[in-house]
């Protein structure tokens, strides 16, 4: 199986919690005005990489326990992203996907495409929702706009309605007397 692929970042920061492998897959008909990865809206761009050359990629990091699948827009490429969801869940890395679908749309979408609600189900968060221009803010965790929502796949397939993610708070711990 084949992904077309728009880039890679084999160390990213910024498309979740800690160290990142990002995969930005090619195409995307969403077109949202101020898109930062516009040059993968082409369905036909990019380069094709096999499910082989992405897991070789995410493997040769040792540091890397994590992976995101962003864009372009990946439930446009659910079948390949799918298979290579189950196999990282499967070493246990913690995946995330980027979308310009609302998770309500992709549920709809799952019924004549199955693959998408297969996708859905191996991830951790989908940050769903179109990029908005007009939302748009650099203050908001881990999206750009503010109509988009961290959805905790886990918690949100268990309840049958969408919960959000929200990040672990951390203990402040009383500082050691000497």
């Amino acid at each position: 199986m084949t992904v077309r692929v728009f880039g890679t970042a084999q160390d990213s920061i910024v498309d979740g919690p800690g160290l990142r492998y990002a995969l930005f897959v090619q195409g995307c008909s969403h077109h949202c005005e101020g898109c930062h990865n516009a040059k993968s809206w082409p369905a036909e761009g990019g380069t094709l990489m096999t499910l082989g050359q992405i897991l070789e990629q995410v493997h040769g990091n040792g540091l890397v326990r994590s992976v995101t699948l962003s864009g372009g827009e990946p439930f446009e490429q659910p079948e390949p992203l799918a298979v290579l969801a189950a196999q990282l869940k499967g070493e246990g890395y913690n995946l995330w996907s980027y979308s310009g679908y609302t998770y309500e749309q992709l549920q709809a979408m799952a019924a004549e495409r199955p693959a998408v609600g297969e996708l859905l189900a191996q991830l951790d968060v989908l940050v769903d929702g179109p990029f908005r221009k007009d939302l748009k803010s650099l203050g908001l965790l881990y999206r750009g706009s503010a109509n988009q929502r961290l959805v905790d796949m886990p918690a949100t397939l268990a309840a049958g309605e969408v919960v959000v993610w929200q990040p672990p708070a951390f203990e402040v711990q009383q500082p050691l007397e000497w």
